[in-house]
């Protein structure tokens, strides 16, 4: 069986443990960027003593567009990475797509993401999970919760037993997700830490004509419920100047506004603790 606690780093998730943030921009836009939005966020954690997660992507393989920004790479957004774990001392997270890409990744990372849209894909599961490290993998947007038994099987079969879920939406038609806070305890029946994806959660996928849209205003009052709803962690794409991000700006959470919603949350984590 999976750890129903996980370690990354030298944070705790899962039940009964502190709110888990896990935020950073989309994607590497800029080595200067990046490093601005990790001191934000570590001292913010220094501060309130909230665990941080740090993410960025390296390369964005899935936009709509063939026209649209990518990322740096692997190696050039690896090196990014190493600079706000050995320097800011954030942990860090990033997302692969292909298997070759997970070993070199695990040497740089405290947590291995899969990307909802291959949550399926066995040889990127079982890649994921001989790395070593902790792996947060995300619901495709086109599977019931329960469903997910059989990817954290895949993990666990590789060896893996430090496992994140995260809950992002659920396909509502065309261009819209909506999301069914049922899913938050029957992923926890799974006996894994549950992750709830605040910001895509509130994408409209190709929403904008070769683009994602989103709306913004919808993350609080999503991360709100699902914080009630005993989710472990939250995951918050967060940019200085949202409007001018490179990738998935519509939906994600100005920075200067992320620390009162996260604290708001973790708040509400600990008053639950206490209750429930």
């Amino acid at each position: 069986m999976p750890n129903q606690t996980v370690g990354i780093g030298n944070y705790r998730c899962g039940p009964g443990e502190r709110l888990l943030l896990i935020a950073g921009p989309c994607v590497i836009e800029s080595e200067t960027l990046t490093l601005e939005i990790a001191h934000f966020l570590a001292e913010f954690s220094k501060v309130k003593q909230i665990p941080v997660i740090f993410k960025a992507s390296f390369d964005k393989a899935n936009r709509t567009s063939l026209r649209s920004y990518r990322g740096p790479g692997l190696s050039q957004g690896l090196a990014v990475l190493a600079r706000v774990r050995e320097e800011i001392g954030l942990p860090v997270t990033t997302d692969i797509h292909e298997p070759n890409q997970a070993q070199t990744v695990g040497e740089v990372c405290d947590l291995v993401q899969i990307p909802a849209f291959l949550c399926r894909q066995t040889d990127l599961l079982l890649a994921a999970a001989r790395t070593g490290k902790p792996v947060h993998v995300k619901k495709a947007q086109f599977l019931a919760p329960w469903d997910m038994r059989y990817v954290v099987e895949k993990l666990e079969g590789a060896g893996c037993r430090d496992i994140l879920v995260g809950e992002r939406g659920t396909f509502f038609g065309y261009g819209r997700l909506v999301n069914d806070l049922r899913s938050i305890p029957l992923l926890h029946e799974l006996g894994v830490p549950v992750i709830f994806d605040a910001t895509h959660s509130v994408q409209e996928p190709g929403g904008q004509q070769g683009r994602s849209g989103g709306d913004r205003r919808m993350v609080a009052p999503l991360a709100r419920a699902a914080v009630a709803a005993g989710a472990d962690g939250v995951f918050m794409e967060t940019h200085p100047r949202p409007d001018e991000a490179l990738s998935d700006g519509p939906n994600m959470v100005r920075l200067e506004d992320l620390p009162r919603l996260v604290e708001t949350l973790f708040e509400l984590r600990e008053w639950l603790k206490e209750r429930v």
